[in-house]
């Protein structure tokens, strides 16, 4: 049911585009977070372009369609412009990224009606709740599709996410696949010095996790990792996939800093991002 059936070399090209609207869009209104935008653009074209099955006819209540959530909600740039080239809305309608009275708010929400949206995200540490209570709704309904959620690697400081990730293993919510960002980057500085993670594997697997970790600027690992992940659903574990990325990916004076957590580009920073962005045809809105 998934309208993309894209190859890598293909994938890269919609990357590439995606990671142009992001930086497009925090320039034009000098507010928004590119540096987890970029760094995970190649997760979210492998989603929408390879591993999820959904339908652009949206429909809240997605019944018979793979779902996801995005917990970590100021990446949206990332996300608006994945649903818009995937085809949920017009492309055209990124340009009101920010603005007053937009769909394409700051962080996703959901009283605007913007097709793919399922819930609002921002207020970091609720995802995974929210996922989960999808993914049993999808078990009392029968639905053997998939719930997919995002985190961000700083937002594991909240308490709720390993409050949920207790649950989702007590409960054997095993049609849930959950990817943490892990760039090692946060607002204030690296997540080593904010609040060190300690071994996330050996964490997640003390809770009763299945976990698989993967390269997120790598799509010839990364989308294996997802076939993967989809394989060890069902079997009474839900999966976790810890994904390296390097935030900025894509732009090079941005790649690998907190500082372009929520930093917007000047013009000439822009000039020089799209120059690295190259694509065959900019289908730029």
């Amino acid at each position: 049911m998934n309208p993309h059936n894209k190859s890598i070399d293909e994938l890269k090209q919609v990357a590439a585009q995606v990671r142009r609207d992001i930086v497009r869009m925090v320039h034009a209104v000098n507010s928004g977070h590119p540096g987890g935008s970029l760094g995970c653009t190649d997760y979210f074209v492998s989603l929408y372009f390879r591993a999820m099955n959904y339908s652009t006819d949206f429909d809240m209540n997605g019944v018979g369609e793979d779902l996801f959530f995005l917990s970590n909600g100021h990446i949206s740039p990332v996300f608006y412009s994945t649903l818009a080239r995937a085809g949920f809305f017009d492309v055209k309608e990124l340009a009101t990224f920010r603005k007053i009275n937009s769909r394409v708010q700051g962080h996703p929400a959901t009283e605007e009606g913007l097709p793919g949206i399922r819930v609002a995200s921002g207020s970091l540490g609720q995802g995974l709740s929210v996922a989960i209570g999808a993914a049993q709704a999808k078990k009392l309904n029968n639905d053997d599709s998939l719930v997919y959620v995002l985190m961000g690697d700083g937002e594991l400081e909240e308490g709720q996410i390993w409050e949920a990730t207790m649950y989702a293993a007590g409960k054997k919510v095993d049609n849930l696949i959950a990817t943490i960002d892990r760039n090692g980057q946060q607002i204030d500085g690296s997540t080593e010095e904010v609040m060190p993670l300690g071994d996330l594997r050996a964490k997640f697997e003390a809770f009763g996790w299945h976990v698989l970790e993967a390269d997120g600027n790598n799509f010839e690992t990364l989308l294996p990792a997802l076939d993967e992940a989809k394989g060890a659903t069902g079997k009474g574990k839900p999966v976790m996939i810890l994904m390296d990325t390097q935030m900025g990916y894509g732009v090079d004076f941005m790649m690998g800093s907190h500082k372009w957590h929520g930093v917007a580009p000047n013009d000439e920073q822009l000039k020089v991002a799209l120059q690295q962005l190259s694509v065959n045809i900019a289908a730029d809105y």
